[in-house]
């Protein structure tokens, strides 16, 4: 259990706060659509507000349960490679989300429709 908790508080819920930053990131991209300076800040508090009680009591513990769950299975089965493997790979999504959002552009990390018009 001492292990789960540590696994949670050292990688899992800061790979979840990095997915909400940049979740930030594309709400502030997305907020330049509205004119008034108000009411764009009002909107990109209310989404983080949101997003960091949802990061913090609902996402972060259910991908701690499923690192639980996969270190559980992989004891019986294979040691803690499925663990490992998992964690790995959730590194790797955050990271290449990162490259592709920072170096790229916020574009390159969203579905076409939902893109700003150019001329903004």
């Amino acid at each position: 259990m001492k292990n789960i908790r540590a696994v949670r508080n050292y990688y899992v819920l800061p790979c979840c706060l990095l997915l909400l930053n940049l979740s930030v990131g594309l709400v502030s991209y997305k907020s330049q659509m509205i004119a008034d300076p108000l009411l764009r800040t009002a909107a990109i508090m209310g989404v983080v507000l949101f997003g960091g009680s949802l990061v913090g009591f609902v996402v972060a513990p259910a991908i701690g349960a499923l690192v639980g769950s996969l270190q559980h299975g992989s004891r019986r089965g294979a040691g803690q490679l499925g663990e490992f493997l998992f964690l790995v790979a959730l590194g790797a999504v955050v990271f290449w989300l990162y490259y592709r959002f920072y170096i790229i552009g916020p574009e390159a990390v969203m579905p076409v429709e939902w893109r700003n018009p150019r001329h903004l």
